[in-house]
């Protein structure tokens, strides 16, 4: 053989070699040292069911459950494994068309890859489930999984307690630590989302065999590699759930909210935003659809208006004023001011009082006198000892913030807003550095730039009823096992005011005591109760448009033993002691009582429920998508009739002889046979998918504030 023959034979020989030993190495690889393919294969046999563990339920201060758990199904698709599924008959079942069907499987995969369970449709209704349970052959790749929801069997305390909702990417972005997975369900908005550490358990997962037909065979490895589901831990509540109900109920066709604190716990005993929902709406496989019709309600009703609206608190604000100005020396209990029908002091007649009159502490509360107020306010911003305006507003601001005013309270449910007690810094940007007191003299009755949240002013009143203190309001006591995460270590200590004397507080009482028995709000008095009350009148402005004046009322009952601190608002409802302070009247009684007593308060009750005060603009609003939601449902009747009239001439069009697909159409008239047409043939369709706050910024013009 020549030598370059020799030495070609040998390359050759080299590369069958090196072949051979790759394709050794890579077998080696694949069936030793590699597990890809092996978990492949058992993915393939090997069945993964998440179980979701029960929530955690929430009782109220009375151990009722107003928080349960029920199970619905979710139906689960795997869409590298829904090959051969009668897409027909799954979206007949469904309502949804094929368009839909191939979206989702699309979007799922997208979001939670080809391979993993993902829900393809949440929250069956029972006769859905029912259908799809007996046809679950028909669909290789899906499943149906149990899922526990929420009930609510007293329908109340929706904006408290939150909803539920699943996870989107962003919010699995946002908590990516946490263990959530796509089709998870978590808490988003009231306590459902300040507990949900402590709501959610432990999922747990359950391995299963299943033959070369996907059918599941038994338990993997006779559960070894299984995992249990750990049960949320429980709530309890400072809530009275049938306090809670009656508030609703007096707040219905209104807008506005209650707040009712226990003033030696901080403990909420009732927490109404208003218009409400029932809980239970947003539950079940409507839940989109229905957090839709409540997203567009001109009323806004997922707005917690206790702790995400901001208000000029009004006459109310003017306790905490008398309380500055006795701690602070420049007025005492028998300090008296004359009101000739406005306030002169800053030469311009504002504000001015509804009642003329000489007044002292007592008499000025009992009938809110906003010349008496704003006397003082202007003798505490002007005191020569601390040397200017700026400082002398840093000490007044020292008081507030002392009271929970200006600053998030931090009460246990999510986006509590701050309110405002306006800096110096702030009105030197307005007036220039050398501002001084009648620059702000609507401060003094709670108007100017003074805002606050209903908690705010609630709390206010528990301050007040305490002499000096408060407990950070806050709804849950404890918490079922212990305090594992130390949620309720803040709501445990005490605040105390700043520099404020006992012997303040008792005027102040004084003067409270006396608006409920001879003052503006007589009319509201509690049977057999002593109750401190201020009501309040808050004038308001809409992008520069006056609008009817708040309605504020606060108080706190027995005035010896405090166990009740309530504040009422209702938007544009007029008058404090006509509106709010009857509906904080009936609420004290019927938490200190435990009913409301005799045939009159009963009859009183019902009166106010059925009183309409929904503001004009809102009403104009909801009449306004009424008749939109009217004209599209016409719309898509007119398009549906147009479509079922073009497919009836399409059939229609099928029946006729051939002859009238090759001639002109005068001839085929002609030449029609005599025989009637046969009529159109109807097919059925599957129906289409059902596919799925403002807070609005008032202008609070420096007005007079009205008892």
């Amino acid at each position: 053989m020549p030598v370059y023959n020799q030495s070609r034979s040998r390359i050759v020989q080299i590369i069958f070699v090196a072949v051979f030993l790759v394709i050794l190495g890579q077998l080696l690889h694949l069936q030793i040292f590699s597990s890809k393919y092996k978990m492949q294969a058992e993915n393939n046999a090997r069945y993964r069911k998440v179980v979701y563990p029960d929530r955690g339920l929430i009782y109220d201060r009375k151990s009722k459950a107003i928080l349960e758990n029920t199970i619905m199904y979710d139906l689960m698709v795997t869409p590298s494994e829904a090959k051969g599924t009668d897409t027909f008959a799954l979206c007949n079942i469904l309502g949804i068309d094929t368009a839909t069907f191939r979206k989702r499987i699309r979007d799922v995969g997208f979001k939670n890859s080809y391979v993993r369970p993902s829900v393809f449709e949440a929250l069956l209704s029972p006769e859905m489930f029912a259908r799809l349970n007996e046809n679950m052959y028909k669909f290789p790749g899906f499943f149906l999984q149990d899922r526990p929801v929420r009930d609510y069997p007293y329908g109340a305390a929706a904006n408290v307690l939150g909803y539920l909702a699943e996870v989107d990417t962003s919010f699995l972005r946002r908590h990516k630590e946490e263990g959530y997975e796509m089709g998870d369900y978590a808490g988003m908005t009231g306590l459902e989302r300040s507990y949900e550490k402590v709501l959610m358990g432990q999922r747990g997962i359950k391995y299963f065999i299943r033959d070369n037909r996907s059918r599941i065979q038994g338990s993997y490895e006779n559960g070894v590699y299984d995992s249990a589901a750990v049960a949320g831990k429980s709530l309890h509540l400072s809530l009275d759930i049938e306090l809670q109900k009656l508030g609703e109920k007096l707040m219905g066709n209104k807008v506005g909210s209650i707040v009712a604190i226990d003033p030696q716990t901080g403990g909420i005993l009732c927490m109404v935003s208003s218009p409400t929902y029932n809980p239970n709406y947003l539950t079940g496989n409507m839940r989109r659809k229905h957090f839709s019709e409540l997203y567009m309600d001109p009323r806004t009703p997922l707005v917690n208006r206790a702790v995400n609206a901001q208000y000029s608190p009004g006459s109310t604000f003017k306790t905490v004023v008398g309380i500055v100005g006795l701690s602070e020396g420049v007025i005492d209990e028998r300090f008296s001011i004359t009101c000739n029908g406005a306030f002169w002091g800053c030469g311009n007649g504002k504000p001015k009082c509804l009642d003329r009159g000489t007044f002292n502490l007592t008499s000025a509360i009992a009938h809110s006198d906003n010349t008496y107020f704003a006397t003082v306010f202007k003798r505490i911003i002007d005191q020569q000892r601390y040397g200017s305006s700026d400082s002398s507003l840093n000490i007044f601001n020292k008081y507030a913030a002392s009271f929970g005013l200006g600053k998030r309270l931090g009460v246990d449910i999510p986006s509590e807003k701050n309110g405002n007690i306006p800096t110096p810094k702030y009105y030197q940007k307005i007036f220039g550095p050398r501002w001084v007191s009648c620059n702000i003299i609507s401060n003094s009755i709670g108007q100017g730039e003074v805002l606050t949240t209903l908690t705010q002013l609630a709390n206010v009143m528990a301050t007040i009823a305490n002499k000096g203190w408060y407990i950070t309001p806050h709804l849950v006591d404890s918490i079922e096992g212990g305090d594992r995460y130390s949620l309720l270590a803040e709501y445990k200590v005490k605040h105390h005011t700043y520099n404020v004397p006992d012997t303040a507080f008792e005027a102040v009482h004084n003067g409270m005591q006396g608006v409920m028995e001879y003052g503006t709000g007589a009319a509201a008095k509690v049977p057999g109760i002593v109750v401190c009350g201020k009501t309040g009148t808050v004038e308001n402005y809409l992008r520069g448009v006056k609008q009817k004046d708040h309605a504020f009322f606060g108080a706190f009952a027995p005035r010896n033993s405090p166990r009740i601190a309530i504040a009422v608002m209702c938007e544009n409802a007029g008058f404090g002691a006509s509106s709010a302070a009857p509906i904080a009247s009936l609420m004290i009684e019927k938490y200190l009582k435990d009913s409301i007593a005799g045939k009159e308060r009963q009859d009183k009750v019902e009166a106010l429920a059925k009183v309409n005060l929904i503001p004009e603009r809102m009403r104009r609003a909801m009449d306004s998508l009424a008749r939109l939601s009217r004209t599209k449902d016409s719309l898509n009747e007119i398009k549906q009739r147009e479509k079922e009239k073009e497919m009836s001439d399409t059939m229609d069009l099928e029946e006729r002889p051939a002859e009238f697909e090759t001639r002109g159409t005068d001839t085929a008239i002609k030449n029609a046979p005599a025989t009637p047409a046969k009529p159109p043939v109807k097919r059925q369709q599957a129906s289409p998918a059902a596919l799925p706050d403002e807070n609005k910024k008032v202008n609070n013009n420096r007005k007079t504030t009205k008892p």
